[in-house]
């Protein structure tokens, strides 16, 4: 177990830990020494080897005395993303394994919440069965965000079609803004920028409470430099109005913070920094 918020437990789902891209190239505002910057501030989070942004790719699964969640699906297997070599036609047990280790299975997850519908958040949404993508999690409503339904659908890329139709033509799709809650432990926070329907995700039990990022931050070293850009914002401008909206939630809230792409182990707190944040790892 990752962390317990009150009487909920949350697991971390880890897929991949890897070298992703240069800081250079994902954080293009940033200057010339932003990857001194990320390491001075989070320190061990750029490969020694490669100088790239070592990126987890994880979800995290919820579980509350009534329901189980998983927010974030990952990057899945057999799924078509030549643009990521090591996302492409992945063939690996390490997601199930990690789902099996929390002690759940694919039939037992009553929500799948996707903060937003980019191939690394949604991968496990569906898997092949005897070549056809069926969704992997047989009796789980998939609470997608609304705001990003109409781009996808108008791309009809192969994203869509292999980790998004299949839930919606299973009937399994709920479409929902970031009003939406689960119980009393999980709501929603709309967090746009990233996609225009991107939320985080708060946990909260018996006084305590926890924040899941999602793709709001993708380094701890954002909550000391919250206006750097990120190269897959979809709205530069509205993520960084919405990452500071965040950090100010979580530092008034005195909530744990679960960065979903955060050096692991992704667990820490924010506090004020002056005009910006320090993060202060778990």
């Amino acid at each position: 177990m990752l962390c317990r918020i009150g009487e909920v437990e949350i697991w971390r789902i880890l897929e991949i830990n890897a070298p992703f891209r240069s800081p250079e190239q994902l954080f293009p505002t940033a200057g010339p020494d932003v990857t001194a910057l990320i390491e001075a501030h989070a320190p061990g989070t750029i490969c020694m080897r490669t100088r790239k942004l070592i990126l987890p790719v994880q979800g995290f699964l919820i579980r509350t005395a009534a329901h189980l969640i998983l927010v974030d699906t990952c990057v899945g297997n057999h799924k078509t993303c030549p643009g990521f070599a090591d996302w492409h036609h992945r063939d690996t047990d390490r997601f199930r394994d990690a789902l099996k280790a929390a002690g759940a299975g694919w039939a037992d997850v009553d929500y799948v919440l996707c903060t937003h519908l980019h191939v690394d958040h949604i991968g496990w949404n569906t898997q092949l069965q005897d070549g056809r993508w069926v969704p992997s999690f047989p009796k789980a409503r998939y609470l997608l965000p609304a705001a990003d339904r109409e781009r996808l659908e108008s791309q009809a890329s192969q994203v869509y079609r292999e980790s998004v139709l299949p839930v919606i033509e299973a009937g399994q799709a709920e479409w929902v803004d970031g009003a939406y809650q689960i119980g009393d432990c999980v709501h929603l926070i709309p967090t746009p920028g990233h996609t225009c329907g991107h939320v985080s995700v708060l946990v909260g039990s018996n006084g305590s409470e926890a924040i899941i990022t999602g793709d709001a931050l993708h380094t701890s070293a954002q909550c000391h430099f919250p206006d750097w850009h990120f190269v897959y914002d979809d709205d530069p401008e509205r993520a960084a109005v919405s990452r500071r909206a965040l950090l100010e939630n979580a530092t008034e809230r005195d909530a744990r913070v679960l960065g979903s792409h955060f050096r692991l182990p992704s667990l820490g707190r924010v506090r004020a920094a002056g005009d910006a944040f320090r993060w202060v790892p778990d």
